[in-house]
Formats: C-alpha cells, structure tokens, sequence
C-alpha cells in the first residue's frame, strides 16, 4: 500500500428512473467507475461515490402520463428496480461506509426528490440569483387550452408536428429525429399537443431565469487548456466545440409541476421549477453532503457533518481531491462545460461576488473541479443503439437472472466502448465467456486447484515445502512487470486494455504449469528427481499466481474473485486486500480442503438463443415469422377459404381493436433473430418499436417511409429479447404472398382507421 493516500471523488451519471437499467447503461456509465472504485480502494486511496435515479423532468411525466399514474409513482418503481440491480451486478453501491473505516469514504446511490437534495438546490438558486448570475427573460411557448380553464405550458417534448427543415410529420417540439435538425418550438409547423392532440394549443409569453454561461466562457477555456493532456480525444472534441461556438445564456426554470420548485414568493413564478439540467449535476456535491451528514456523522467521523469538505474543495496548500466523473459520450459539454461553471459560479457567490467581477478557477477553501471526465462511446447492440424508450435492449434486471454477473462484467469490461463504438451479440459474448474467460482463466484456476488437492495433505496445504525460488524468479518478475502495466492501465482509464493484461497473467500461469507437467510426479510417480521437485515447485508458484489472479480481478470480477480467494484458504474479502500484496511472493500459503468447484460455468450458444426463444409469445417463432403481423401465416397452413365452422367475433370485442396509420422511419436486424425485422414506427406519438417477421418479402430500404396499418393497443411482449410495441397489419394469399396493409395517399401518422 503506498505511504500517501489521495482523497478520490468518484462520480456516476444519475440514470433517469423512468425504466429499467440496459446493457448500454452499464458499459457506458455504471460498469466503469465501479471497476476504478475498488481499483483506488484497494490502492489504500480514500474513496467516495455518488450518484442516484434523476427523478425529474419530461421523461418522467410522459412515462407517468402514458401509464396513466403519477410521476412519483413511475420513480418509485424504477428506482428500486435499477439500484438493486446494480447491487446484483456488484456494483459497491452498499456498504455506505468503507470497511476500512468512516475517515476513508464510502457511497451512496440517492434520488433527486430527496428533501435535503431540493433543500440545496433551492439554496444555491438563491445565491446564484442574489449574486446577478442569472437573467430573466421572456420567451414564447405553446400553451395547451382546456374546457375546465386549467391549462398548462407545453415543453418541448410534448409538442410535435412538421419538421420546418424536412417537412418530417411527428417532429418533435425542438429536434427532428429525422433529419436532425434543431429548432425553436414556435417553428414547428402544424404544432399540436402530444398526449392531447384534439386539444386547442396557442403561443403565450413566459417568464424564466437563464443561467449566465456567456460570464464562463474565458475561464472555461483556460480550464480545458489546462486539461488537454488529460482528456479523452472524444472529451477534448465536443468540449471544443462547445467552447468555439461560443456560450449563451440557458434556462434554468421551466413551467412544469414536477420538479424542484422555485423558491421565490411571488405568484408569477408559481407552477415553474427548476430545470432538472440545472439540479441534476448538482446532485454530486448534494450527495455527498447528504451522505456526510445522515451516515459520516452519525459513523463518528472526525469533521461530522462537514467531512464531505475532504472530497470536494481545495485545501489550504492548493492541493484538490482527484474528482473522476464516468458518463456516456452524449452527456460531455454537461460535465466539461455546465458543471464546471456551475461550481465555478458557487465559489463565486460564496465569496460574496458578482455578476461585474471576474470569473476565475477555483482556490483554497472553494469546490473543486473535475480531474478527468473518461467518458465512454456507445455499446451497440447488434450494430443499433441501445434505446429506453424504443425499448430496443438487453435489461439489465432479466439478464443478471440468468447469467452469473461476472461474465457480464467480464464481457462489458473487454468489449468496452472507450475510444469507439462497439457491439453487443449473443454469439460474440458466448465466445468471450468460453474462449477467453474459461479458457484462459477459468481453466488455469481449476487445473492449480484440482492438481493441488492430489498433493499429500499437510497442515499448512499440499504446496508446504515445495517452493524453489531459483526456479520461479524469473516468473516473479515477469509478473511484476504485467502488474504494473495493469496498474497503469487503470490509473488511465483504459480498462479493456488492463484486462487484457489480467487475461495475459493468466495464460502465462498456463504456459508455465504446460511445460512444468506436475501431473507426471503425483502420487506414486514422484521419484525424488531434481525434475519432480522443480516440477512441483511450478505447481506450488501456481498457488501464488492463484492468489495474484484474485486480487487484480477484483475490480472487474468481484463474486469470482471472491470465491477464488475463498478457495485458496485465505480469510477475509479480497476486495478489502491491498493491491500491491498481489506481488507479495511471501505471502502464507494457505489451502482449503474441498472439491473444487469451476469458477465459472461454460455457457451454450443453442441453449442461450433458446431461452431467449422461450420469452416470446407462442405466436411468434422462426418457423412462423410473420405471426406478428395481423394477417401473417399461421405455422405455415394455406388460409382456410370457406366460411362454413367459422367463429364470428362479437362486435363489441372488435371495437376494442384500435387501429391506427403509422409511418416506417428506420428498419433493423433483429440481434436474435434472422427472420425478424425490428421496425420503428412514428405512430403520432410517442414512437413504437414493432417486431416483424417480414423480412422474406420486404427489403429494409422498401419498408422505410411506407405508412401502415397497425395494431395500437396490443400488450407489448418481448419477442427473443426486442420488446415489440404492436402489429403491423398485412394481406397473405396463402400461397406465399405477404403484402402489408398501407393508405391511399398521405394522411397524419396517428390518425384513426375506421
């Protein structure tokens, strides 16, 4: 353990609890810094992490909206499901407190609707305002009338209509997904309510507070210069392009119920809160000051409720806490730009400045800004982006019921999306798992332990007295030097790379027991033979590599290395082991007498792709793949052309049916199934992702821009791990001709068919 122990403040983007957690999450922000937390933990550094569910904004209320519950029902929910998810992941979410002890840190995973949260939001909003940091401004912005005079202001997420760009219906009210295109609201054409698009909309003037970026734009400049050698490319890139078009003022109010509300007396500002922006990133100094006074103070700690002041500000030599912030690519200018001159902004307030004095970096006694921002790419899967809320995933929640979490972290720490996207397909993990995590890991493991407990038992193990220095030196120090390209690895983030460098540990144990063949001198077959004691003596350095393995896979493989550990004989958690005591080749040799049992269980691709099979309806398999189209064949028979022994349907059970026109904007390959179609709809709303076996008499090209009949309130079901969010509708003639239903004419996505 070194002899200087840094203060680190590790950061984790708060996901939004409006739906479960997907791989892409995981890869891109909540794998990462857990993987760096047990890294430093272990290094001795004095660690705290935060983060929680964002539980306000737009994303919330339309969840709510749609399920027709209320917002803090929707959070509620999601949050529970997505931090014990984390925890099942291992992530180190729990304990709050470091087992070392209270002065060394420890974490907390919170909410944005805990009362203390709002309470300093609220109270940084005052003092930003009394410091002359924000502007008021009047704007224009859709307001939706109603018959009981109870209106309200539309934000843009519950505004659509045409692109004024690309005459794209179903635009939403600031961004085209279709072309891209960025825009005001009032530019939209033919706007229209969202969730209420028979209501009466109008433009009305609104008043809000704008957040004085333009006052940042030097300071924040210099600040990036100064992190140029630091930053990711991809960091230094968008931060530039930020920077270069040059800062405006940003709202930092909105009209909108849920959310933390402004605190300021007069009625006008009444039915407005803060915009989740603004106090979302402030959740990490929330958090932290959160866990200092419910959980340090309480735990004894020497500073009380102020020890939180050890991790974020500037002590009395100049000297800041290391702050690590691991988020995805889209969330950078947040942290490089917003953040930074939000707490620049804070320390400027608290000195008693304002809006006329000059902005500069922090100093002794102020926040600290961030050391690195290691923001991570996307994870695709199967060449398309992982989407909430097209629902095109892997869950988190129903993967790790099915898989060990190790493999997952194994998979997502070796594929990681540092410097570019990648891929995420069943074949691909299957592959990993097998060929390189048991293969080169798992299997080395199992050979030491298996062939060890062949040995003769003695009281201290098998490997007591089979050591040869001479003879495993030169291993030692190979070893050595992996150990530190590891260490290294981490420190710079590069996680992928310093896995490698674990695996390639691990196949050297390999190659050194290969050509060492202890299994020639067990038992009766050990002569006494300078060749059987340096053979054996290779066995016995297995024993050591073992240990070794254990500690350098913690960070990545937590439950594994743990039983590993376990299975060595040595007491206590690896995890709370120092990291430098892996290269501690005197260390005692321990041993626990037990069958050994494989870390890890080989995984099968069929059985796999067959489970994921049995998730989805009976209706829809691959010898049937067109049973989710209304009007597909049924396992494969000719429709039956004769009306006699037919079963009429009730009318009132077919006026449940709710058909609607929909407009194809992009088709995919679905990532478990050939015979599939992933299509996603603009269905006037919200958007759809519909599973479709047409793939057989539809190019991907022919169905994009096709408007269509479908199904709008079918139950979404998953089908082979895409849930799909309805039925497209299509005419078979039994003989092999599949043509979907389509209008005459253009006619708005949305409209009903009668």
């Amino acid at each position: 353990m070194t002899d200087v122990t840094e203060y680190v403040m590790i950061c984790v983007a708060w996901p939004y609890a409006n739906g479960p957690l997907h791989l892409g999450h995981v890869a891109g922000c909540y794998l990462p810094p857990d993987i760096q937390a047990r890294f430093e933990r272990a290094k001795g550094n004095r660690v705290l992490m935060v983060s929680g569910s964002d539980e306000h904004g737009t994303p919330i209320t339309v969840s709510a909206e749609l399920e027709g519950v209320k917002p803090q029902d929707i959070v509620d929910r999601y949050h529970k499901i997505n931090q014990q998810a984390l925890l099942d992941l291992g992530c180190s979410w729990e304990p709050k407190i470091d087992p070392r002890g209270i002065e060394y840190g420890g974490s907390l995973f919170n909410r944005t609707s805990d009362i203390r949260h709002k309470t300093i939001v609220q109270e940084n909003f005052t003092k930003l305002l009394d410091a002359g940091l924000f502007e008021r401004r009047t704007s224009k912005q859709y307001y939706e009338l109603s018959s009981d005079n109870k209106g309200r202001f539309l934000p843009d997420r519950y505004v659509e209509g045409i692109c004024p760009a690309c005459d794209s219906d179903g635009a939403r009210g600031d961004q085209c997904d279709e072309c891209g295109a960025t825009y005001e609201a009032i530019e939209l054409k033919s706007p229209r309510s969202k969730m209420n698009p028979e209501a009466e909309i109008e433009i009305r003037d609104t008043d809000h507070f704008f957040y004085r970026l333009d006052l940042f734009q030097d300071v924040l400049e210099q600040h990036a210069e100064s992190r140029s050698s630091v930053w990711k490319s991809n960091v230094k890139a968008m931060t530039k392009q930020w920077l270069d078009m040059g800062l405006r003022p940003r709202a930092v109010t909105r009209d909108l119920s849920w959310g933390i509300p402004l605190p300021l007396e007069d009625n006008e500002w009444k039915g407005k809160c803060v915009y989740v922006w603004f106090e979302a990133v402030q959740g990490y100094t929330t958090c932290a000051q959160i866990w200092s006074e419910s959980i340090a103070n309480k735990a004894g700690h020497p500073d009380g409720k102020d020890s939180w002041k050890k991790w974020w500000m500037v002590d009395k030599n100049g000297n800041s806490p290391r702050h690590l912030y691991f988020l995805g690519k889209d969330n950078i200018p947040f942290h490089t730009v917003i953040w930074p001159a939000l707490i620049m902004g804070l320390n400027h307030a608290n000195a008693g400045k304002n809006s006329t004095q000059p902005v500069e970096l922090p100093s002794v006694g102020e926040l600290a800004l961030e050391t690195n921002v290691p923001a991570m790419e996307y994870l695709m899967l199967a060449g398309g982006q992982f989407s909430k809320s097209r629902k095109h995933a892997v869950w988190l929640p129903s993967f790790l019921q099915r898989f060990d979490p190790d493999t997952l972290r194994y998979y997502l720490s070796i594929n990681m999306p540092e410097n570019h996207d990648t891929d995420f397909n069943w074949p691909d993990f299957v592959e990993k798992i097998n060929s390189e995590l048991i293969a080169a890991y798992g299997n080395f493991v199992h050979r030491i332990l298996t062939l060890g407990a062949r040995l003769p038992k003695t009281a201290n193990g098998p490997f007591e007295n089979l050591e040869m220095n001479s003879i495993t030196a030169k291993h030692s120090e190979k070893l050595e030097k992996i150990h530190l390209e590891i260490t290294t690895s981490l420190e710079r983030h590069r996680y992928k790379e310093s896995l490698r460098y674990v695996m390639n540990a691990a196949q050297y144990g390999n190659q050194i027991i290969q050509a060492a063949t202890p299994w020639k001198y067990l038992g009766d077959k050990f002569d006494g033979s300078d060749a059987a004691k340096e053979s054996l003596a290779s066995l016995a350095f297995g024993w050591r590599i073992c240990r070794y393995l254990a500690v350098v896979t913690q960070p990545f493989l937590p439950f594994s290395a743990q039983r590993l550990w376990e299975s060595l004989g040595q007491s206590g958690q690896v995890a709370q082991t120092d990291w430098y005591s892996a290269i501690d080749w005197q260390a005692d040799m321990t041993w626990k007498d037990q069958n050994p049992e494989p870390l890890f269980k080989r995984l099968e691709l069929d059985e796999i792709l067959k489970q994921e099979q049995s998730l989805v309806s009976k209706e829809v398999t691959d010898s049937n793949p067109i049973s989710n189209v209304k009007g597909g064949k049924k396992g494969g028979k000719k429709m039956n052309k004769q009306v006699e022994g037919i079963q009429y349907l009730d009318f009132n059970d077919f006026m449940k049916v709710e058909l609607k026109v929909g407009k194809i904007t992009s088709v995919e390959e679905h990532p478990n199934a050939d015979k599939l179609y992933v299509v996603n709809l603009d269905d006037g709303d919200n958007g759809r992702v519909i599973c479709a076996g047409i793939k057989q008499y539809y190019t991907a090209e022919q169905l994009t821009g096709m408007q269509v009949v479908f199904v709008s309130n079918l139950q979404p079901r998953p089908i082979r791990g895409v849930t799909s969010e309805g039925m497209m509708l299509a005419a078979d003639d039994g003989n092999g001709q599949v043509k979907l239903i389509t209008v005459d004419g253009q006619i708005s996505t949305g409209s009903t068919v009668r």
